[in-house]
């Protein structure tokens, strides 16, 4: 991942002009497909670097394991660097996946929660 985000990262014109470097933590959602769907940036540098974080974040695909016809959502913190004369520098500081999905039964009311249906996190550790 290192290698394909300093690839493809285009330094920002603004933050050369006024030697800014640092890092920017983005938080995304990755669908039962492998695709980026949402992206938001947690810890702003500004002078275009957030924007180009988040361009590079949804240019990530994964590969999901199968969940057994469930269409789960995967979220995932990622930290990109940004280093004038340099190649980024990538630190997961997240669990490494974090599953989260929800079933509905209405055969069973009385195991049911509030909403009306099942609902599971699963955290797996780094």
């Amino acid at each position: 991942m290192k290698k394909f985000i300093g690839e493809q990262m285009i330094y920002p014109k603004e933050a050369q002009d006024n030697n800014i470097a640092g890092v920017v933590k983005v938080k995304f959602t990755i669908n039962h497909k492998g695709k980026v769907i949402e992206a938001k940036v947690l810890h702003k540098l500004g002078y275009g670097c957030d924007k180009e974080a988040i361009r590079l974040v949804k240019l990530l695909t994964f590969i999901i394991p199968k969940n057994k016809g469930l269409k789960v959502l995967f979220h995932r913190d990622l930290n990109i660097h940004f280093s004038l004369g340099t190649t980024p520098t990538i630190i997961n500081d997240a669990p490494a996946i974090q599953y989260q999905y929800t079933q509905r039964r209405a055969n069973k009311p009385s195991e049911q929660n509030n909403n009306g249906g099942y609902s599971y996190t699963i955290n797996l550790g780094k």
